[in-house]
């Protein structure tokens, strides 16, 4: 199993080019379902969970190319079935969303209830609340939720009894094809819902309200595939960002979108970062200074996001002062916090709050990863530890950020991805 070996103590200097963004991506690759012909995807990241989802449109039956630079053409004109099978979706939470498409298109979908990161209950009832709404039976039985519908389904009012993503975006996929009009109420608002609704526009969906908490949706007979660039990943801006922040560095993010990440700069800036925006980057400067400590309490978009709290925990961990970190997405999302401590951090947890004394300095320590954000956390605080810190557990890190090494040593990171058991 691959481990990452950092070595601690450098300023990071330089330029880093933001990935698509994971979160995006997905629901886009699974929205092609929902096309009568090709459609190409480009700026997709090639990270684990891409990889998953190829596999699972495979597995439909749909015809799938990825060229050098990967984009990705999908063709779901023909599929073969319409089972998401537990062997898959298992692995990736994001697999789940292709529920929506198949009832949708074809009036029927079996697919395995979802898995991913370990970070709490993350419930599929909204998804289910709102088929039922449009007219779908719904069973769930042995791992599976099988949906059916007699013809097409029926336009609804939906109304989500908590702000959820991936409900709002297969609510939203199901409700393109239906019949009449369809309104989403409290509908998640983050920026890679809106780039799904962007695509969905393109390929002939009928969407008012985008960017808002209501969305409203009148149905269509049928959309047709095609081209679309994925928007860029806000969290790995981020954490490249906290990671020149941490380390008292300088860099500057390429192909990324400023106006997605005000609550996170808003931080930094507390932190004593100087920010610079323009159209398409983000430079950060903190001219060899430590941070200073920030408050952090997450939220649904615009406020700040749960994908981010992991990383301000480790930089908070080395900040000047003390912070409280509140976690109000997740329940379980303070699992990196015992990791940092083995390197010398004290933070303690007060039920969905951690509280941060900042120390001067980190030690170096075998330290694990526990889930996808949490993972580069412990890659942050490595940056700023003294000595040599081995990370294990490291696919974790792999479904989210793409070339992780490449992109660390291209401002200065020192690490290494080593074999061992």
């Amino acid at each position: 199993m691959d481990k990452l070996l950092i070595t601690g103590g450098g300023e990071l200097q330089g330029n880093v080019r933001v990935s698509g963004a994971k979160n995006a991506a997905l629901p886009i690759l699974a929205a092609t379902l929902l096309a009568d012909g090709p459609s190409q995807i480009s700026n997709v990241p090639h990270l684990h969970d891409v990889t998953t989802m190829i596999a699972l449109l495979g597995s439909l039956g749909a015809g799938v190319t990825v060229d050098e630079s990967m984009t990705i053409e999908i063709d779901a004109s023909e599929l073969t079935s319409q089972r998401a099978p537990y062997e898959l979706v298992k692995t990736m939470r994001a697999s789940f969303l292709v529920l929506g498409p198949l009832l949708a298109r074809f009036g029927a979908a079996e697919v395995s209830l979802p898995g991913g990161c370990a970070i709490g209950a993350r419930p599929v009832d909204q998804h289910l609340k709102g088929f039922a709404a449009m007219g779908a039976q719904i069973d769930v039985k042995d791992g599976y939720v099988f949906a059916r519908s007699d013809g097409r389904l029926k336009g609804a009012r939906v109304v989500m009894d908590m702000v959820t993503v991936t409900g709002t975006e297969n609510v939203l996929m199901a409700a393109v094809l239906a019949e009449g009009r369809s309104t989403i109420e409290n509908a998640a608002r983050e920026p890679e819902v809106t780039d799904l609704c962007e695509y969905l526009i393109a390929m002939g969906a009928r969407i008012e309200g985008v960017g808002s908490d209501t969305l409203i949706i009148d149905g269509v007979e049928r959309l047709t595939g095609h081209p679309y660039t994925v928007m860029p990943d806000r969290v790995e801006c981020g954490t490249y960002l906290v990671a020149a922040a941490i380390t008292g560095g300088r860099v500057k993010c390429t192909h990324a979108r400023p106006n997605t990440m005000s609550a996170v700069l808003d931080k930094l800036r507390a932190a004593g970062a100087e920010i610079v925006e323009a159209d398409d980057s983000i430079s950060l400067d903190m001219y060899g200074a430590r941070p200073k400590a920030v408050d952090i309490r997450t939220a649904p978009y615009p406020g700040f996001p749960t994908d981010m709290q992991a990383q301000f925990v480790a930089l908070n961990s080395i900040a000047e002062g003390a912070s409280r970190v509140t976690e109000t997405i997740f329940e379980n999302r303070f699992m990196h916090v015992q990791e940092l401590n083995r390197l010398g951090a004290d933070i303690q947890i007060d039920g969905n709050t951690a509280v941060i004394h900042g120390v001067d300095r980190l030690a170096a320590a075998p330290v694990m990863a526990t889930d996808l954000r949490a993972s580069f956390s412990l890659v942050l605080a490595a940056l700023v530890a003294e000595g040599k810190t081995l990370i294990d557990r490291i696919y974790h890190i792999d479904r989210g950020y793409e070339c992780i090494e490449e992109k660390l040593a291209g401002i200065g990171g020192e690490v290494q991805r080593v074999s061992g058991r």
